[in-house]
């Protein structure tokens, strides 16, 4: 007789367009398909400007609740409901795991499951509330809450090597408490990348002989995107065919596109919009260079697919990017709010495609296989494993 399935929670502030939130889609996805898990999605309603996954999780027919209360922003009323919401619905679906992910379900996950009884709680860590760039009140609030709730959590999964070192610098809790699962995602997709080149390239106004600079995230704070703007001119200059693509959107598109034009480069700028997660790759195969300048991140994802899709890439050298770019070897780091370095990497992957495609083509060797969907599933199933089987000792 086959045994009954393993009840599983996923809880997720909210399912944006976003790393967090794809990852999230893709480990519920393949664990709903695999007779031995029931999974179950809990989130808050998708509000911002950043798009929303919640439609592809009813698409795929992922079981799911919305807890309306639950928001991204603090809000002692809100967050009180949200608790309640959230006990009510683990002690109704009795999950054998709660894995928690993002900063405010991290919290109220985690407590909620341990009020619960839930038997093992992982939280998982794809950037850390805390950072260099936020007020130190804040970062103080945010490390106290996040060792509260760390005492509650069985383990702690980290997306990159560089966020277990920053959480236990923090004191959050000791190093044997983590485990890495790095992000999965569509490898075949973005090897493909170049198929719908030509098309893209001409939809978006882009000529045959254009190169194209292209960045991938959400224009919010801390992404970067104005040092790229910044670093444009001295790249134009010495590239005229240069252009610049930004996929996403949000609250600084206005004030990005005043900046490019005070400098003179708006005319070589084209801001794509939203994009879902499955034209990504097709997007990424119109550039030529991809450039990634965020000043906050756990392991971005885009550095991945960029290798994926033998794009040469240029970074900014902090958290996560150093594990999957190695410097003169699968791409190039420069320092963290740089411009003229960020420029001048750009322009020595413009002008040496040969070396910059064979550092792209080094990364896709090195990386394909450990960031599959398949690999961070069955990573995540045999974490699952290893915690249940010590609970039930």
């Amino acid at each position: 007789m086959q045994s009954p399935a393993v009840r599983v929670a996923h809880i997720i502030t909210r399912m944006i367009l976003g790393g967090a939130q794809e990852n999230t889609l893709h480990v519920c996805d393949a664990l709903h398909r695999r007779a031995a898990w029931d999974v179950l999605l809990i989130t808050g309603p998708p509000i911002g400007p950043e798009g929303e996954l919640l439609s592809e999780v009813r698409r795929r027919g992922i079981p799911h609740v919305v807890v309306p209360e639950m928001r991204r922003a603090v809000n002692p009323y809100y967050d009180a409901v949200a608790f309640v919401r959230l006990l009510h619905i683990l002690r109704q679906f009795k999950p054998a795991v709660v894995q928690t992910h993002s900063s405010k379900a991290g919290i109220l996950g985690r407590f909620a499951a341990r009020t619960a009884g839930v038997p093992a709680i992982i939280h998982t860590v794809e950037g850390l509330p805390f950072h260099r760039y936020a007020p130190a009140l804040s970062n103080a609030a945010f490390i106290l809450a996040e060792r509260a709730a760390a005492r509650l959590t069985d383990r702690i999964v980290c997306v990159a090597q560089a966020m277990v070192t920053q959480a236990v610098s923090a004191g959050i809790r000791p190093r044997q408490g983590y485990s890495v699962i790095y992000s999965g995602m569509d490898v075949e997709a973005y090897a493909d990348a170049d198929v719908h080149r030509a098309q893209v390239r001409e939809r978006l106004g882009f000529a045959a002989d254009d190169v194209v600079i292209g960045k991938i995230a959400r224009l919010f704070p801390l992404k970067g995107h104005e040092y790229v703007i910044r670093a444009a001119p001295s790249i134009v200059a010495r590239c005229p065919r240069a252009r610049f693509l930004f996929v996403g959107d949000g609250v600084l598109k206005e004030e990005l596109a005043a900046r490019a034009s005070e400098l003179g480069v708006g005319d070589r700028f084209v801001f794509a919009g939203l994009v879902p997660p499955e034209r990504i790759p097709a997007m990424m195969g119109a550039m030529d260079v991809v450039v990634h300048a965020s000043l906050r991140e756990g392991l971005a994802r885009v550095l991945v697919q960029a290798l994926l899709c033998g794009k040469p890439v240029v970074t900014y050298d902090l958290d996560g990017a150093p594990e999957v770019i190695v410097d003169g070897v699968t791409g190039r780091l420069v320092p963290a709010e740089s411009v003229e370095e960020l420029a001048e990497a750009v322009i020595d992957a413009i002008e040496h495609p040969d070396q910059a495609r064979r550092m792209a083509g080094e990364g896709r060797r090195r990386f394909s296989d450990q960031f599959r969907i398949e690999t961070m599933a069955n990573s995540t199933e045999q974490l699952y494993c290893e915690l249940l089987a010590a609970r039930n000792k």
